[in-house]
């Protein structure tokens, strides 16, 4: 991109809008979603490009702010999307866009401790630029930390606590006296007031589809957490079909954000979106439920939707080992779902125990054979290294016990902890880390809890371990492997799957990682 001008020429369907009246009750408000990512997306190159024209990028859609933009639209209000994975529009052509638009409201979204320095400078930047937008966080690190993120970044107004669609919706229509909003954080004569928290509403059917067609981009399907594994080119999205998970894990700060309840929409109001998607071209979903393997009716009810519609999108999801739905897995295979993925964490039984998984070793080699059995064409694996307590033997175990499963994929991360888990709290009462200093910090648990191994003996053992790894895998599971590569080479060059290969063992294995470093600078 040459300059800003250039951007702007790029998008026009965002930037030939004139400014409108947006103040006041009940008025047509302009409102800017700008979701905050902390890296840039891979943009494929041009000639790759989607027959729309719009940009590609390998990665997950914004679905927080799809959802309220489809909310604030059928309530009458003007919506523009932002979102950073595209190439084309950097905070500064963002910055400018605020500044012509004058938009009532602007809404930040972002996911976790990582990108909220990121949101901060940005938001920073809109208020110098527009110093009478009213400025919005949201997302779980937002709920979680909001009188911090309040009392760190006074340019934000307000902090938009737990779901946002009926919150939204209500910040617009008092924007000037929002004493009476649930779930709102926001200054009052210098001090942060926190109105009561807002009731978890069960009727998740009440709400549109999520707004898919107003951003200049499409998505390249990818594997999750954004990894660049390309899995296929066509069109693909994401959904969410339920919220929140009933498990308490150690590292997990999800069940506080949903306060411990579990919230589903309804079989037929799944199944009509994916008609919907069907209709308009899309060929691959991803349900990014945090547990999407709970309900054995609503799984059936919603595979047995798919097979009488007719809809033969792809569909993939995420949960856990020992859910009691194993049963239906061939009828979720019959009903298109080609990817499980499995949150497995250990191979070491006294390190799921530590963390508080409660499930056991054999449950996940009987969940990974009946996802292979049914016929689940990839099933993937969620490992973590690093864990409190865990030694050179049991990462070894870990390894040694991933190679036995039937695994198409895995990946293994460094365990972090966060504010509002269980295991943040225990290191609170540890005095291992102090609440009121390090809540934004982004802290791998081997820095600072002396019962972790160090990070560099962590990094050797992750990287001898995933050498072995693969060659079990080509030598012992020879087709499995060549199936996986030849997936990936329909849609990555032989360049790029070289460096997905080879990234886990490059590197510096040794100092802070760019998002600890930018976590502490960035107040």
């Amino acid at each position: 991109m040459k300059n800003r001008g250039d951007a702007i020429a790029a998008c026009p369907r965002f930037f030939k809008k004139q400014p409108l009246s947006v103040r006041g009750v009940n008025a047509l408000m302009r409102i800017f979603l700008i979701h905050v990512r902390e890296f840039q997306y891979l943009a494929l190159p041009k000639e790759k490009g989607a027959g729309s024209g719009k940009v590609r990028v390998i990665g997950f859609p914004p679905i927080g702010i799809m959802s309220l933009s489809a909310v604030l639209t059928r309530a009458g209000h003007e919506c523009v999307m932002f979102d950073q994975a595209d190439p084309r529009t950097p905070n500064e052509v963002i910055v400018e866009e605020t500044r012509r638009q004058r938009p009532a409201l602007v809404g930040l979204s972002f996911l976790s401790t990582t990108s909220y320095p990121y949101a901060k400078i940005l938001a920073r930047q809109i208020r110098a630029a527009n110093p009478k937008a009213a400025l919005a966080f949201g997302g779980v690190f937002a709920t979680l930390n909001a009188g911090h993120v309040m009392a760190q970044c006074p340019e934000v107004d307000f902090i938009c606590r737990g779901d946002g669609e009926q919150l939204i919706l209500d910040l617009v229509e008092s924007l000037d006296d929002p004493s009476g909003i649930a779930g709102l954080s926001w200054a009052k004569d210098g001090r942060v007031v926190h109105n009561p928290y807002r009731p978890m509403d069960p009727d998740l059917d009440q709400w549109p589809f999520p707004d898919r067609e107003s951003l200049p981009l499409e998505y390249v399907e990818s594997m999750p957490l954004d990894v660049p594994v390309i899995l296929s080119t066509e069109r693909f999205t994401i959904m969410q079909t339920s919220r929140g998970c009933p498990w308490h894990c150690a590292f997990c700060d999800v069940p506080v954000f949903h306060q411990g309840k579990w919230r589903s929409r309804s079989p037929q109001h799944v199944v009509a979106e994916l008609a919907h998607l069907q209709k308009t071209g899309y060929r691959s979903v991803y349900f990014v439920d945090d547990n999407f393997l709970l309900q054995p009716q609503r799984i059936e009810a919603i595979c047995k939707g798919i097979n009488d519609a007719g809809i033969t999108l792809r569909w993939g999801c995420e949960g856990r080992v020992d859910s009691i739905v194993q049963h239906l897995f061939p009828a979720m295979a019959k009903a298109h779902c080609r990817a499980l993925m499995f949150g497995i964490e250990s191979g070491s039984q006294k390190v799921l125990d530590r963390l508080g998984k409660k499930h056991t070793l054999a449950e996940v080699e009987s969940a990974v054979r009946n996802a292979k059995r049914a016929g689940i064409e990839m099933v993937h694996g969620f490992f973590v290294v690093g864990s409190p307590g865990e030694t050179i033997e049991d990462m070894k175990a870990t390894f040694s016990f991933a190679s036995r499963l039937r695994l198409d994929t895995f990946s293994f991360n460094r365990l972090c902890v966060y504010r509002g888990s269980p295991l943040w709290k225990e290191y609170v009462a540890r005095g291992l880390i102090d609440d009121e200093a390090d809540w934004y910090k982004y802290l791998k648990c081997s820095e600072i809890d002396p019962t972790c191994l160090s990070g560099e003996v962590i990094n050797k053992v992750r990287s001898a371990g995933l050498m072995r790894l693969f060659l079990y895998k080509l030598t012992h599971r020879p087709i499995q492997s060549i199936r996986i590569l030849c997936r990936l080479a329909r849609c990555m060059s032989l360049r790029e799957i070289c460096y997905l290969l080879a990234k886990p063992f490059l590197g510096n294995w040794r100092g802070a990682t760019k998002a600890e470093t930018v976590s502490r600078e960035v107040t």
